[in-house]
């Protein structure tokens, strides 16, 4: 004896069948919205790999330009600025050699520069160089050129001589 299994609502009327498909188009439409608008942000936004080879790709540079063109280079060209990702160089005092987001700060003493919520940023960047020569500094906020709000930030830096050169990632 076989066993059936039937639906229990053996009369739903058309009209209703398709507005329920309907609804699970629009559902399956809104949703596919969801993960391409999620994956554009991210797109939009480097990872920590991507900071990690452009500081490589920068330190290699210096070495090959030369400390001058180089810092040039990271501060008013285009090669060095990706989306969020733009390079940075400190001297181990806090003095400001070159930054891809905002030119006004080259030549600065900024070891004194806290974020928002009192972090020592500079400071922070400086120790890490002088201790362990290269690594990812993180939990501090800095403005995000491309979104213009302040964000979470991590920034990857290795020594260079008696400089750090840096690259961070937002984590909006």
């Amino acid at each position: 004896m076989a066993l059936q299994f039937g639906c229990p609502f053996t009369s739903i009327p058309p009209s209703l069948m398709n507005l329920l498909a309907q609804l699970k188009r629009l559902l399956t439409i809104a949703v596919l919205g969801f993960v391409a608008a999620g994956t554009a942000h991210a797109a939009d936004q480097g990872t920590a790999a991507e900071a990690e080879a452009m500081v490589k790709k920068a330190v290699a540079h210096i070495k090959a330009a030369g400390p001058e063109k180089a810092y040039d280079e990271f501060t008013n060209g285009k090669s060095f600025k990706d989306r969020d990702l733009y390079i940075i160089v400190y001297d181990l005092n806090g003095k400001n050699l070159a930054q891809g987001a905002n030119p006004k700060l080259v030549g600065k003493d900024l070891i004194n520069l806290k974020d928002p919520d009192g972090k020592p940023l500079i400071q922070m960047f400086v120790e890490l160089a002088k201790t362990k020569g290269k690594g990812w500094v993180e939990g501090y906020k800095f403005l995000n050129p491309v979104s213009q709000k302040m964000e979470g930030k991590a920034m990857y830096l290795e020594r260079v001589g008696d400089t750090l050169v840096g690259c961070g990632i937002y984590k909006g």
